[in-house]
């Protein structure tokens, strides 16, 4: 492989691990760093190699999927970045704030490192079928020299123009309408279930035409069946969404009338012993418990 192919994969979530067997299978040379230790070898079959952060971000590229703000913050201080090879470029492709994001942009081109917000759209089994969509900004010319990465680990994106903020905005905006989409499911399945309606029935019904997007089909099936494990997305990283969208929305002056009413949900699932480590779609428990 030429040296073009060399990329970085920073943060082994489930969707960092998803990335890294898409990038394998697309003929990439992986290399890899997580917070925490890992068995890559078990986990790659001995493809990728774990090397110091440092290392990590003398890849012509990185990319990053990192639990929160406070993670990445921690994870691309000043001294890390330093590091880093001139001329590289960070795909950020975690979920994070506006604010996050822009000092994030600012301390990579204080570096002299390229970046790009580039948040994912879509759960782990959509990066591993190359179904996953990408919300990015930045440069343009970043977004250019990124463009067969980004084709390769998407089936879109889209350049939202030079300001970081607005990808992660976008990001937010997206997770937000989904998590209203698992509360809707829950809520009309609760009341069908109510009223001795069998839940699979109803909820081919509902995706037959009205609702045949991937929300609907794909967490449809796992509330009615109660098939939350194992997670693609955790409880925890629900409750962080919903945090962000009521803190985006403050700040752009809006009220955002049922982001109050989610946060609850979410905080109250992710404190539930039953229902904290199972996938996040398992918040519409609380809505049948309700019955």
């Amino acid at each position: 492989m030429g040296s073009d192919n060399r990329i970085s994969v920073i943060g082994l979530g489930s969707m960092g691990t998803a990335m890294v067997t898409r990038l394998l299978e697309q003929g990439f040379q992986v290399e890899i760093w997580n917070r925490s230790p890992k068995n890559v070898d078990e986990m790659f079959g001995g493809k990728v190699k774990q090397v110091p952060l440092e290392q990590a971000l003398q890849n012509p590229f990185a990319i990053s999927f990192l639990s929160n703000d406070a993670a990445a913050l921690e994870t691309f201080t000043e001294a890390a970045l330093a590091g880093g090879a001139q001329g590289s470029i960070h795909l950020n492709m975690s979920t994070l704030s506006p604010e996050a994001s822009r000092e994030l942009a600012a301390r990579h081109a204080k570096s002299g490192l390229g970046y790009l917000a580039s948040p994912i759209l879509g759960r782990p089994v959509a990066i591993l079928s190359g179904k996953a969509l990408s919300v990015v900004a930045g440069e343009s010319q970043l977004v250019e020299k990124s463009a067969p990465i980004l084709e390769k680990i998407s089936a879109k994106y889209w350049h939202l123009g030079k300001d970081h903020a607005m990808a992660s905005l976008v990001k937010l905006g997206v997770n937000y309408n989904l998590i209203h989409a698992l509360q809707a499911i829950a809520e009309s399945v609760a009341l069908v279930e109510a009223g001795g309606v069998d839940a699979n029935t109803f909820i081919e019904i509902i995706t037959h035409t009205a609702f045949t997007g991937s929300a609907y089909a794909g967490y449809g099936p796992m509330i009615a069946n109660r098939k939350y494990s194992p997670a693609g997305f955790s409880m925890e990283l629900g409750v962080k969404d919903v945090k962000l969208v009521q803190a985006a929305a403050s700040d752009l002056g809006l009220n955002l009338p049922v982001a109050s009413v989610l946060l609850d949900l979410f905080q109250t699932a992710n404190q539930s012993p039953q229902l904290h480590d199972l996938d996040w779609s398992a918040v519409a428990e609380l809505t049948r418990k309700a019955q």
